[in-house]
């Protein structure tokens, strides 16, 4: 039976890989990847960086600085990763996803909604876009299309307390109130924490 091998030895044996052929951008990632998991953030970047630099093809690198600049704070630096790892693989949805995400972020709501429904285009089942987008359209005060989006998502993921949460506001704004109360009713049940304020705006209008 081969035994597991440990993280220390996995990273010098890439280590010795890369003193052998110092532009092997495989061993330049899979550094990256360990240091990434191993919480090393900053020692990661230029491992990534460099297998970037050695191979044209590695979007994977690219959405890893993506994420790595998310954690930091960075969000311009997230979109910008993001949009190179898509101009690699263009159709790659979670690229487009994590872009739409920084855009919200960001307050480009427009540009957000954008990355988002190309990322649902592409693979419709990534719930988190799903999410976001009903977010970007609640952004723009469009309350309606984001009612219809939040009804799609807790249609695929109805155990999303999030999802449930953000549509019972979304229900509340339009003075739908029995379904506000039943969507948040269902975000408890799933455990998700909703906020005491709404939950007191709630109360008046709980059937008794």
């Amino acid at each position: 039976m081969k035994v597991p091998q440990s993280s220390e030895e996995f990273i010098a044996q890439q280590k010795q890989i890369l003193a052998d052929n110092p532009e092997c951008a495989n061993s330049q990632y899979n550094l990256g990847v360990v240091m990434m998991q191993q919480g090393r953030l900053d020692e990661a970047i230029p491992y990534f960086e460099e297998a970037i630099a050695n191979s044209g093809r590695m979007f994977e690198a690219w959405v890893n600085l993506g994420y790595i600049y998310f954690k930091k704070g960075q969000l311009e630096k997230v979109a910008e990763a993001n949009i190179k790892a898509i101009e690699i693989e263009p159709r790659y949805a979670r690229g487009y996803a994590n872009l739409g995400f920084a855009y919200l972020q960001m307050g480009r709501t427009d540009e957000a909604i954008e990355a988002l429904e190309k990322a649902l285009e592409l693979n419709p089942d990534i719930v988190q876009a799903l999410n976001n987008l009903a977010n970007a359209y609640m952004q723009k005060d469009d309350v309606d299309k984001a009612i219809e989006i939040g009804e799609k998502l807790v249609e695929k993921a109805p155990n999303f307390g999030l999802a449930h949460n953000n549509l019972a506001y979304a229900y509340y704004t339009k003075g739908l109130y029995r379904k506000a109360v039943e969507h948040v009713d269902k975000a408890i049940e799933n455990g998700f924490h909703v906020h005491p304020q709404f939950l007191e705006l709630l109360e008046p209008h709980r059937e008794k």
